[in-house]
This record gives C-alpha cells, sequence and structure tokens, in this order.
C-alpha cells in the first residue's frame, strides 16, 4: 500500500485539498479493493473495476480533455445516465481543475440547452446522437461549445460548418493518448469552483449554483465522521448524479471511504439490483420508501384481519420500543406500557421481509431530497430499519443535518453537522452559515446577495425550530398557504400525512385565498383498480372520478389521515385525476418537487368549479 500521494504524507481520503486530491489519495492507499460495477449487458455479468483502474480510467478521460485544449476553469456539460463513464468525466474534469455541469437525463432538451448555454459550456458528453440533435432543435445557441462526445452507437465523427465537432467517445479517448507523455494539469485549489448544479426551478429558470472543491469536501468530510461509512460498504447509485443529495452521499462519501459503487441499471430493475447487488448503504428519496411502505400497507390492510392486527400489533410495540432506546418521548405518540414487554411473534418476520426487499444487507437507509411522511418513517423504524433522515439544499452541496444511528428522532432531521451554523430568523426562517456553503450563483449576483442575510447567513426558505439541538422542519417559507379566513397551513406537511394512502400516487393541497382547503390528488392506478372494483364502481371510465360518492369516499379517507392537523387545514374539496404529474408533462422538476403554478393552470377551470366560483380575500 502507498504511504504518499504525490510525494506527500497520505492522510484520510476526505482530509484532501480537494476532490481531484481526495480520488488520487483514495487510488493510492487501496489501489487492489472493488471500486464500480455496472452492467455490461443481457447474459454478461457486471463489469468490475479496482479504485487503480478507475485511477487510469480517469486519467485517459483527462488527457481527452487536454486533448480538446480544455483549460482550467472551463464548463463541460454532463448528459449521461449513472454510469463509469458519467464518473470518468466529472472526475477527469476535476483532476484539471475544469467545472462539471451535470443535468438530469430526463430532463426536457429545452431546459437542457438552456442550462448549457447558461453556463457557456466548452465540451459536451452524452449518451447518442439522437440527444444532440434535440439539442440542436431548441432556440439555445450555446454559442461556446466546441465538442460533443457521444457516448454510444456513433461510427463516425460528424463536423458541420459552423457547428462543434462530433466524435464517438471511443475515437475522443483515442486522440487523447497523444498527451499521455505530456505534463499533468495543476490540481484545483479549494476554492476552485468543481460544479455548477443547477437548481430544479419549480418557478422561473433553473439557477447555477457554484460549489467549490472546499465545499463538497467540508460535507463529504463532515458526513463522512457523522455516519462512519467503511471500506466493506457497497452503495447501488440510482439518484441522478445531477442531484447533489447523490453526488455528495453516494458518490464522492464513497470515494472517501473506499467503498464499492454499482451502477443501478433502471427505476423499473431497481428492487431486481438491489437483490443482486446487496448495498449495505442505501441513499434514497423518499417515495422510494413511501413505496414499499404503500406496498405493505395494501397487503396487510386487504388480507385477513389476523394478520392486519398482527402487523399493526408488531408496529406499535416496535415503535414503543424504538422510542425507549433513542429516549425520545417528544412529538411521539406510543404506548408506554408496550415497553420493555416481549416482542410480537410477527415483528421479527416483518422486519426481515422488509429488509430483503431492499437486498438484505442494508446498515444505513439514509434518505433525504425531500421530507419523508412520518408514518413511513414510523413503520420502517418500528420494524428495524435503519432509516436515517438527512436534510439540506443544492446551495450548501447539500447536507446541513443529518441524524445517527444512535441519535435518530424521526421528527427531526437531526443535528447540523460539525462545520454548519444553524439559527432562525424572522418567520421561524432556518438560517445557515459554514464551509458548506455556496459561493453564488452563476452569473447571477443580484440573486446571490438576496440569497443571504445582510450579515451573511445563507436563507433556506425553510420554517424550522431547534428542538434539544436537532432541527425540526415547519415548511417552507414561501409555499404557506394563507386562507381567505387568515388563517395559515403548511402544504408540505399535510401532503406528506395525505401520501400514506397506497391510493394516493400524488397529492398537491391549496386554498391561498380561498375559503377552505382542498386537494388534487393522482390515483395510483392499480390501487384505484382494486378500490373500484370492490365498491362496484367502473374504473376505466374517467367520469366515475367526478361521481360524488367517489370523490366523497376517498376524501374520507384523506380527512382521516389528516385528523392531527388542524380542522381548517383538513380537506373539505377533492380534485381526482390518473394522469400523472411528470418531468416530461412539465408538472414536476427533474428531482421530482411538485411544480404548484402549472399545476394550478393546468386544473384551473376544475379548481374553479371545486370552490363554486368563490374567491375570498
Amino acid at each position: 500500500m502507498s504511504q504518499s500521494v504525490l510525494g506527500q504524507p497520505l492522510t484520510q481520503p476526505w482530509q484532501q485539498r480537494s476532490l481531484a486530491h481526495m480520488l488520487q489519495a483514495r487510488v493510492a492507499a487501496t489501489p487492489d479493493l472493488s471500486a464500480y460495477r455496472e452492467f455490461a449487458g443481457k447474459d454478461q455479468p457486471w463489469t468490475q473495476l479496482s479504485w487503480a483502474q478507475a485511477g487510469v480510467a480517469v486519467m485517459q478521460f483527462r488527457a481527452a480533455l487536454q486533448q480538446s485544449a480544455l483549460q482550467h476553469g472551463d464548463r463541460i456539460g454532463i448528459w449521461l445516465p449513472n454510469s463509469v463513464n458519467a464518473m470518468c468525466v466529472d472526475q477527469a474534469a476535476l483532476q484539471m481543475g475544469a467545472i462539471s455541469v451535470p443535468v438530469h437525463t430526463t430532463d426536457n432538451p429545452a431546459s437542457i440547452a438552456y442550462i448549457f448555454d447558461n453556463a457557456d459550456i466548452s465540451l459536451l458528453v452524452l449518451s447518442s446522437l439522437s440527444q444532440w440533435e434535440r439539442l440542436r432543435a431548441t432556440d439555445y445557441a450555446m454559442s461556446s461549445l466546441q465538442t460533443v462526445v457521444v457516448a454510444d452507437g456513433l461510427t463516425a465523427p460528424q463536423v458541420s460548418l459552423g457547428q462543434p465537432r462530433v466524435l464517438a467517445l471511443a475515437d475522443w479517448l483515442q486522440q487523447g493518448s497523444a498527451m499521455a507523455s505530456q505534463p499533468a494539469p495543476a490540481l484545483p485549489e479549494p476554492g476552485d469552483v468543481a460544479a455548477i448544479v443547477y437548481t430544479s426551478g419549480t418557478t422561473g429558470k433553473p439557477k447555477g449554483v457554484m460549489l467549490t472543491h472546499a465545499n463538497v469536501m467540508a460535507d463529504v468530510s463532515d458526513f463522512a465522521e457523522r455516519v462512519h461509512p467503511r471500506q466493506d460498504d457497497r452503495f447501488l447509485s440510482f439518484l441522478p448524479l445531477s442531484h447533489t443529495f447523490e453526488r455528495t452521499v453516494g458518490y464522492y462519501l464513497a470515494i472517501a471511504s473506499g467503498a464499492c459503487t454499482a451502477y443501478a441499471r433502471s427505476a423499473a430493475l431497481l428492487m431486481q439490483d438491489m437483490q443482486t447487488e446487496k448495498p449495505t448503504i442505501l441513499v434514497c428519496v423518499p417515495r422510494i420508501y413511501e413505496r414499499v411502505h404503500a406496498k405493505l400497507l395494501e397487503k396487510f390492510l386487504a388480507g385477513p384481519e389476523a394478520e392486519r392486527q398482527a402487523f399493526e400489533a408488531a408496529v406499535e410495540w416496535g415503535w414503543a420500543n424504538f422510542c425507549a432506546r433513542q429516549n425520545i418521548t417528544d412529538l411521539h405518540k406510543h404506548d408506554a406500557s408496550l415497553i420493555g414487554t416481549p416482542a410480537p411473534a410477527a415483528h421479527a418476520q416483518l422486519g426481515q421481509q422488509i429488509a430483503q426487499m431492499f437486498g438484505g444487507c442494508v446498515r444505513m437507509a439514509i434518505t433525504g431530497g425531500a421530507a419523508i411522511p412520518q408514518s413511513t418513517a414510523r413503520t420502517f423504524l418500528a420494524l428495524d430499519v435503519p432509516l436515517l433522515q438527512g436534510y439540506g439544499m443544492t446551495e450548501t452541496t447539500p447536507v446541513i443535518s443529518v441524524v445517527t444511528l444512535d441519535s435518530n428522532d424521526p421528527a427531526t432531521v437531526g443535528e447540523p453537522l460539525p462545520s454548519v451554523e444553524v439559527r432562525i430568523g424572522e418567520q421561524h426562517e432556518l438560517q445557515v452559515r459554514g464551509a458548506i456553503v455556496m459561493k453564488g450563483y452563476w452569473k447571477r449576483p443580484e440573486e446571490t446577495a438576496a440569497a443571504f442575510t445582510e450579515d451573511g447567513w445563507l436563507r433556506t426558505g425553510d420554517q424550522a425550530e431547534l428542538v434539544k439541538g436537532r432541527i425540526r422542519l415547519m415548511g417552507r417559507l414561501k409555499e404557506i398557504i394563507v386562507t381567505s379566513t387568515g388563517e395559515k397551513i403548511s402544504p408540505a406537511d399535510l401532503e406528506l400525512s395525505l401520501l400514506a394512502d397506497p391510493l394516493i400516487e400524488q397529492i398537491m393541497v391549496l386554498g391561498d385565498h380561498r375559503p377552505y382547503v382542498s386537494a388534487i390528488a393522482v390515483l395510483n392506478a392499480e390501487n384505484w383498480a382494486l378500490f373500484a372494483r370492490e365498491n362496484g364502481w367502473d374504473a376505466d371510465n374517467p367520469e366515475t372520478l367526478r361521481q360524488p360518492s367517489v370523490v366523497q369516499a376517498v376524501l374520507k379517507r384523506l380527512q382521516a389521515l389528516s385528523v392531527d392537523f388542524p380542522s381548517y387545514a383538513q380537506p373539505r374539496a377533492l380534485l381526482l385525476t390518473l394522469e400523472p404529474w411528470s418531468v416530461e408533462n412539465q408538472l414536476l422538476t427533474p428531482t421530482m418537487k411538485v411544480k404548484r403554478a402549472p399545476i394550478l393552470a393546468r386544473y384551473a377551470h376544475e379548481i374553479e368549479s371545486i370552490y363554486g366560483n368563490r374567491r375570498m380575500g
């Protein structure tokens, strides 16, 4: 094992000066350990790279960037699925002080073209020629773009007058081999920008968040010290690498710890990949856990009475004893008489059943990117699933706080990381200061200034309170619903509660300047068909969703789930649909956040019908 990197004593990889130094330190420290696994194709075994092999591959990509005349600070667009190629492009850029500009593969071409045009990228690596053709068909010139590299399917270079050259990945890498004997470019400094990550933009154009090497290294270091990843851990990467949560926690953290990362084949095959790759650390958005929880509820609530009772008893017992072990009583309801009593027979079996759905080896199931419904967290923790909730935002690289296995109050998102300071400002806004806070927004000095208070604290836009040093979120500052009667409601909290119903796939509550709260709900098609059949309704007729008896039946279920909210916050009217909200129909951001304004516009006529054309206040 090497004891030096570039002539310097070897320290922990997450204690390096930059992300470029961190990869070199990792390769030197554990060259023979498995680093990456990737599906090679049907009837073929997964390919595997050691850290030494990964280091060689990255340097090949770096040489190709040098051959393409990329300079320190130039921007490189990455439109690739999670893969070894995506990792190599990003790491190669970091090795020469260039700046990665990753985009969500599912975003629409116009949005992607805007990002690349705004970032003034010089080189673009994407999957297919068809992707490039879709970008060219948009209104964005991308005038700084000189080279397009196509990973799959291109057999010959394409050069057109006034257009960037278009090369196959293999040819591009081959051209770079001429640079093998050239001196390596200088590694970046901590204050250099490592990536420009564009926020999803629930309203308006996305903003490019400039994250420095120091930002990322601080967040990775703090997170590693908080959750203690190990060299023998296994990650399964499926959240997009353009999502800051995945970049820091699912990608750079694995390099810091020396863990192996397997790239999932697709969302549709995710649960299968969990069985074969058996991750020990899961990095998921809440929706993955919600779907597993919904399947459990569907199975036991629709099954025999004895099974339903056994499930509920196991959860009640597990929850009470979890609260006792964690020494948490505030904000939680549990049956204290169950503490210390023998576990119900079904408890261990149910916990094992959930564990097996995730591959059977998970020791940390980390959730972030959005709040997780308390009902989901309660069930998982009650059945011994090691669910850890974190919190952050793109502008903070992103992790601000996270719970730990032995300090896990699911009503909070944990204590701030060691290098992070937090305070509560006006209107209960959580404000943040520390090494993880962004350099600013690319080309937007006025919006950068507006993101900070006069004394230099980042405004998160989230309302929160501090409970025994832990952060408890209360809702979004700008998304607070104010009814025409003056009542204030956090839609996020209410929506999380309503999503606990397996019949509901997506939901948005509304009521701003209205006399009461209502909701628009996208039904789960499979569960709707079962529910309709049980009640003798025609599930295939769209008009069924408008029948008062159907609406009232679903509304009754949602009102039962909102019983812990004030009466004015409980929905009193409902609009049902089977049309999913997606990135493609521009009702979701690429990070799966609801775009409230476009949804309100899409259903404007139906919303007016709900309220009988009444608008007050």
